[in-house]
């Protein structure tokens, strides 16, 4: 069948989208779980209540307030459940506090997101591309993130939207969704920039008055500012949230701890594997980026993908996790959906199998076999 086809055979492109991406996940999450059985692990453990999920659960169950410490000259750590915003832990709190609750939020937020990225793709670039822009998004190295209680599904189904939204001009509605990225995770501030930068366009370039743009562009950032002024409050220090982030060894330092880490990599000093992997994936990222520049994407993907990229790049911290911080930069593969697009259906179907399999494994690695957060 021919993805042209998909709606006189009476399937709609988003549900052939959204059951692509579920059938892909749905194994990957899977695959996962035997695994982590075979191992001897509790799998609802495993893809709920690992690393940065122990901080949302517990912040559901008993609210801000929890401080550890890592004494020693090698680690000198002191980490706060300020850093971790707050939407998500609601919802978990509203789903029941427990794994299952955290599971169900974040699964059901990955569907949303990714019939969000179909539309985006399909309004871009048409349905075609639409599907396999859904279908490579499943598959990147990190998407097991995906699967398990963290909270990139949700901000991914809240950028997605807001993006649909600022693309058809619906500017109060995008505005909206971006407050609520906002309160998701700090990255959350890209979507509020896509959002004020094209308000700005819109004002300066093609001379909008309507009140609705200037409303939009305003209240965009407002989930974000507030947040990082809450923190603030309760710690009697304006820039508090900042301490906090540095407390946990991430500051933005212009990229010099990427530069060397990657420049570890190349030398050929001996590092985990997740570290190679993760310098590859920001390479083909660059890449990526490069040719969607080329392109000329519409300006609220353009800005939203580039504050996703320098925020990512230029962040100190656990390097491993920055392929993770660029899940949510989907329009990174517009030009590899629309290559795919050009290509027969049936080759489209084996490099995305391929790369569902590469996925998979290098899921399990990270979860069962390293134990390593993603």
């Amino acid at each position: 069948m021919r993805p042209q086809d998909l709606r006189t055979a009476g399937l709609p492109a988003a549900a052939v989208a959204l059951g692509v991406f579920t059938a892909v996940r749905g194994i990957g999450a899977l695959v996962v779980a035997a695994a982590a059985w075979w191992a001897g692990r509790s799998p609802v453990r495993v893809l709920g209540h690992s690393w940065d999920s122990v901080w949302y659960l517990a912040i559901a169950r008993h609210g801000y307030g929890r401080t550890q410490m890592w004494p020693g000259p090698v680690t000198g750590l002191v980490q706060s459940d300020y850093a971790f915003f707050p939407l998500y832990p609601v919802l978990v709190r509203l789903a029941g506090g427990g794994e299952w609750g955290a599971l169900v939020v974040a699964w059901t937020a990955a569907a949303v997101a990714a019939v969000g990225v179909y539309r985006v793709g399909e309004l871009v670039a048409g349905r075609r591309v639409g599907v396999l822009l859904v279908a490579l998004w499943a598959v990147v190295p990190h998407a097991v993130v995906l699967s398990l209680a963290y909270t990139e599904p949700l901000l991914v189904a809240l950028a997605a939207w807001s993006l649909y939204a600022l693309l058809r001009g619906r500017w109060m509605w995008a505005a909206g969704l971006a407050v609520a990225a906002g309160l998701t995770r700090p990255t959350g501030i890209a979507v509020a920039a896509a959002v004020s930068v094209t308000a700005l366009h819109a004002v300066l370039v093609r001379r909008s008055r309507g009140p609705g743009v200037w409303a939009a562009g305003l209240l965009a950032p407002a989930g974000w500012l507030a947040y990082v002024a809450a923190v603030g409050v309760r710690r009697g220090d304006p820039g508090g949230y900042f301490t906090v982030q540095q407390h946990w060894g991430s500051r933005f330092d212009w990229g010099r701890a990427t530069r060397i880490t990657v420049w570890r990599v190349l030398t050929g000093e001996p590092v985990p594997l997740a570290t190679t992997v993760s310098a590859a994936v920001l390479g083909v990222a660059l890449l990526l980026a490069g040719r969607l520049l080329l392109e000329r994407p519409p300006l609220p993907l353009l800005v939203y993908t580039a504050v996703l990229l320098v925020i990512t790049l230029g962040g100190a911290g656990y390097f491993e996790s920055k392929p993770r911080f660029l899940l949510p930069a989907f329009p990174l593969l517009l030009p590899a959906a629309a290559a795919m697009a050009k290509a027969r259906p049936r080759t489209a179907v084996a490099v995305t199998a391929v790369l569902a399999g590469l996925s998979y494994g290098y899921g399990v690695y990270l979860l069962v076999i390293a134990r390593m957060p993603p």
